[in-house]
């Protein structure tokens, strides 16, 4: 079996590649070749939104392709025109991000989407790939954590806890978020490939449960072996900042909880990481070994000012 990983040097397609690698498929890659891979890949180097580098790819048949990297629709319908359409699943990573405000709890794939969300491309594509009829099966991850996450999550609180710098909290902390082990995301791509309930579906995809920001920050503290008590919680007033945003602060200020139901029943899936277990797997695994990050000063000026 021939698939083709759009994106797979890095967080998300790291775990995805290391998990198709042990089920023995022939695997191409595809990334701007600036990170080293395994010698068990073929990894085919160029930028997605360069047609030259695209046209690497031209005509090349894969069973499975999976699109991790795919931000705009553009991106999507360039690549599907380069190569061979005969493959049985397009897997694609899009984002709970897509999502309208809501005051009803939890969100489900038939809630309404936002049009002017920064992850509106993702939305587009999905729409695209159901019109044109193409095989298709999408995730909808909220925040993913884990080893090799690239994104402020976790990291920004760690980075405070250990350096026993004050946390900045939203109001009282109990804004509720939502959280997704990456190896769980990768867990849940990997049995869309053999499903037919999974075939041409939309999938929200995170933790069991949601937690207030408060809860997360005292498991953050939890996870770095630190107690409660060491490190100071400093409230700040949010209701003036753009809920969305993530300028000084690393998730979302307003409520963000999904339904992982439908994921559960049609793919038999259930998340293996609890939150305080993913956390402590990001600090022990790889927080630990990148310790050179730095704090952003600007942050409890521009939080606390608000």
């Amino acid at each position: 079996m021939k698939i083709l990983v759009m994106g797979g040097t890095r967080f998300v397609g790291k775990s995805l590649v290391n998990k198709l690698i042990s089920n023995d498929y022939q695997i191409d890659i595809f990334t701007r070749g600036n990170r080293p891979c395994s010698n068990k890949l073929n990894h085919i180097k160029g930028d997605r939104n360069d047609l030259e580098d695209i046209s690497k790819l031209k005509n090349k048949k894969y069973d499975f392709v999976f699109d991790i990297s795919g931000r705009e629709l553009i991106q999507t319908k360039t690549l599907i025109e380069s190569i061979n359409q005969s493959f049985e699943r397009y897997i694609y990573v899009s984002s709970a991000g897509v999502y309208k405000d809501n005051y009803e709890f939890p969100i489900t794939e038939k809630d309404s989407l936002d049009s002017n969300s920064r992850h509106k491309g993702k939305a587009e594509t999905e729409k695209w790939l159901k019109l044109e009829r193409i095989p298709f099966t999408s995730f909808r991850p909220t925040y993913i954590y884990g080893p090799g996450n690239y994104n402020k999550i976790e990291n920004w609180f760690f980075e405070r806890i250990i350096h026993l710098k004050s946390i900045p909290l939203p109001g009282d902390g109990s804004l509720i978020t939502q959280l997704g082990h990456v190896s769980d995301l990768t867990d849940a791509m990997m049995l869309s490939m053999g499903s037919k309930l999974a075939l041409n579906n939309i999938y929200n995809c995170s933790g069991d449960k949601g937690i207030t920001i408060k809860g997360l920050i005292n498991s953050c503290i939890k996870a770095c072996n630190f107690d409660i008590g060491d490190i100071e919680i400093k409230s700040f007033n949010y209701q003036k900042l753009d809920p969305k945003s993530r300028k000084g602060f690393p998730i979302r200020l307003n409520h963000y909880l999904t339904s992982i139901s439908k994921l559960r029943e049609d793919l038999n899936w259930s998340p293996k990481y609890d939150l305080f277990t993913g956390l402590k797997d990001s600090y022990e695994n790889d927080y630990k070994f990148n310790t050179n990050e730095s704090l952003d000063p600007e942050t409890d000026s521009f939080l606390f000012q608000s």
